[in-house]
């Protein structure tokens, strides 16, 4: 019987750079499908049904925008942005129209290979149709089963919205949420440009969570984009 292997479709023109990461995803177990254009990656995605999807948004034919917004009416597959584009309005686009990560070039193999695992873990998720009843970070521990949350073994008592916005956050962990991804999502879909609400709630949940929030461990701020859940995967 064949062990099955994880497969990655590479969506990237730079022959370089499909070559860098090549080696590091082929030397880590993983197989790799590589398309130098975006027709070609939606092609390979379609016959391939691929794990994760590692996705440039320069593309020679078709904007990576425009093949997530393609990507995301058929497929809930992960998406990880790579890209040389560091505009916040960018990073936030992408993942608003349905990316699950960004990367900016140049990056290192230990934060690609990290992003990959996190992307991985959510797809074995998706597909057992299981959801963690707990989370743990260090200290703190979430059971959603209980709705509780602990810290250092002691049991922290949240409002109702900042349990929504750490059980959602939690239940994402390491996965970036955008400022309007958060907002519609505990708020709703009026609320979705109103990120006074989320600074305010946020610096509650870090004040309550955190031993330093200027500093936090959890809670991680995306400056300009959102947030996310550093938790033990």
């Amino acid at each position: 019987m064949t062990e099955y292997k994880e497969s990655i479709l590479l969506i990237e023109d730079e022959p370089q750079m499909r070559r860098f990461i090549r080696l590091i995803l082929q030397g880590h177990g993983y197989n790799v499908v590589e398309a130098e254009t975006g027709g070609k990656g939606l092609s390979e995605a379609a016959s391939r049904n691929p794990d994760v999807i590692l996705l440039d948004l320069g593309l020679p034919d078709i904007d990576g925008l425009e093949v997530t917004r393609r990507l995301r009416e058929w497929t809930n597959v992960p998406i990880i942005v790579i890209s040389a584009r560091e505009k916040e309005l960018d990073k936030v686009t992408a993942l608003d129209e349905g990316a699950d990560d960004y990367l900016i070039k140049p990056f290192g193999s230990g934060e690609l290979l990290a992003r990959i695992r996190v992307a991985m873990r959510h797809r074995a998720m998706q597909r057992s149709g299981q959801k963690e009843s707990v989370v743990s970070a260090g200290d703190l521990k979430i059971d959603f089963s209980k709705r509780q949350v602990f810290l250092s073994g002691q049991e922290v008592h949240l409002t109702p919205i900042e349990y929504k916005l750490l059980s959602l956050l939690a239940g994402n962990a390491g996965k970036v949420l955008t400022h309007s991804q958060m907002l519609k999502e505990v708020w709703g879909a009026n609320y979705a440009q109103q990120t006074q609400y989320l600074r305010v709630y946020m610096t509650q949940l870090r004040h309550k969570l955190e031993a330093d929030p200027a500093r936090p461990r959890f809670l991680i701020n995306e400056p300009g984009i959102g947030y996310r859940f550093k938790a033990d995967l």
